[in-house]
C-alpha cells in the first residue's frame, strides 16, 4: 500500500517534468487560440487581446516564435472563413448542359478578388516597409488600450449618426474600386495600431461610406484571406532568417493554437452575420471602452 502510495506521488524526474510543462503549453495554446477565434471576426481587436493575455498568461518560447506565433495563428481563422464562405469566393463553378458538364468562371468573383487586391495595397506598401518600426513603437499594452477606446467611441458615434440614415452599398457587387480602396485606407490603421482591430477599422469605415453592415462584414471576412496571408509570410520568413530553432513545442503549440482558432472562427463568424442582422455595433464599441479603462487603470496601478 505504501510503496503504491509512493509510486504515486514520487518525485518527478528531469524528462517527466519536461512532458508536465509541454502538456501545460499545450493548455495555453488552446487558451490563445479561443481567443484568437472569438476576437479575430468580433470589432474588438485580436492582437490586442492576445497582446493583453500574454501579460497573464506566458507561453515558454522564445520571443522570436512569439512574434511569429501572433500572426500565424491567424490561418486558422481565415480557414474557417474560407470553409463558410466558399461558393462566394471561388472563381470556378461546374455548369450543367445538354453535352455534359462543363467548367465555367464566375466573373463577378473575380472582379471581387481584383477589388479585394485593391483594398490590400495600403497596408501591403506600407506593412512590409515599416513592419519592425511599428512592432517596435506600438506592439505595447498602452497602445492597445488607447486605441481599444478610440475605435470604441468611433463605433457609437458612427452608428448613432447612421441611425436613420440608409446605406447605398447594399451588396458586395455594388463596392467599387474607388469604394474598396478607401476600405483598404481604413485597414492600414489597424495594420499600424494594434488594438484598433483590423476588421473594426474596415467596418467602421465602410460604415462611414455608406456601405451596409451585413456588406462591410463580408467584404472584411474576404479582405482578412490574401491579408492575413502575406503577414503569415512575412512573420514566418522573418523568423527563419532569425536563424532560431524551432522546437518540438513550439511547433505543437502553433498547431494546436491555429487548430483551436479555427473551430472557434466557425461558430463566431455565424454568430456575427447573424447578430448584425438584427442588432448594430454599439455594443462592442462600450466593450471596446470598458475593456481599455481597465487595461489603463490595471498597468497604472500594478
Amino acid at each position: 500500500m505504501l510503496s503504491g502510495a509512493v509510486g504515486i506521488f514520487r518525485i518527478i524526474t528531469g524528462e517527466e517534468k519536461g512532458m508536465v510543462i509541454s502538456m501545460w503549453e499545450i493548455i495555453k495554446a488552446i487558451l490563445f487560440g479561443i481567443v484568437e477565434g472569438i476576437t479575430e471576426w468580433l470589432p474588438i481587436s485580436s492582437t490586442g487581446h492576445m497582446i493583453l493575455l500574454d501579460e497573464f498568461v506566458k507561453l515558454n518560447v522564445s520571443e522570436e516564435f512569439w512574434e511569429m506565433f501572433l500572426v500565424v495563428i491567424q490561418l486558422g481563422a481565415i480557414l474557417a472563413v474560407v470553409l463558410l464562405f466558399w461558393n462566394k469566393i471561388f472563381p470556378f463553378g461546374v455548369r450543367r448542359s445538354a453535352s455534359g458538364k462543363k467548367v465555367c468562371v464566375k466573373t463577378d468573383i473575380f472582379i471581387l478578388w481584383f477589388k479585394i487586391l485593391v483594398a490590400c495595397i495600403p497596408a501591403a506598401v506600407i506593412g512590409l516597409a515599416f513592419d519592425d518600426v511599428f512592432d517596435a513603437l506600438f506592439y505595447n499594452p498602452w497602445c492597445v488600450a488607447i486605441a481599444l477606446i478610440v475605435f470604441g467611441v468611433a463605433f457609437i458615434v458612427i452608428e448613432n449618426r447612421n441611425k436613420n440614415m440608409k446605406a447605398h452599398i447594399t451588396s458586395l457587387s455594388q463596392i467599387t474600386y474607388q469604394t474598396a480602396l478607401m476600405i483598404g485606407f481604413f485597414q492600414l490603421i489597424a495594420a499600424v495600431f494594434p488594438g484598433t482591430s483590423r476588421s473594426g477599422a474596415t467596418i467602421v469605415g465602410a460604415l462611414l461610406i455608406g456601405v451596409s453592415r451585413t456588406v462591410a462584414a463580408e467584404f472584411t471576412f474576404f479582405l482578412a484571406i490574401p491579408v492575413m496571408l502575406g503577414a503569415s509570410l512575412l512573420k514566418i520568413v522573418k523568423f527563419i532568417g532569425s536563424g532560431v530553432s524551432l522546437t518540438g513545442t513550439e511547433l505543437t503549440i502553433l498547431f494546436v493554437g491555429t487548430f483551436v482558432a479555427f473551430l472557434v472562427s466557425v461558430f463566431v463568424i455565424r454568430f456575427l452575420m447573424g447578430y448584425i442582422k438584427k442588432h448594430d455595433f454599439k455594443v462592442f464599441g462600450w466593450y471596446r471602452i470598458i475593456l481599455g479603462v481597465i487595461v489603463l487603470l490595471y498597468f497604472v496601478f500594478r
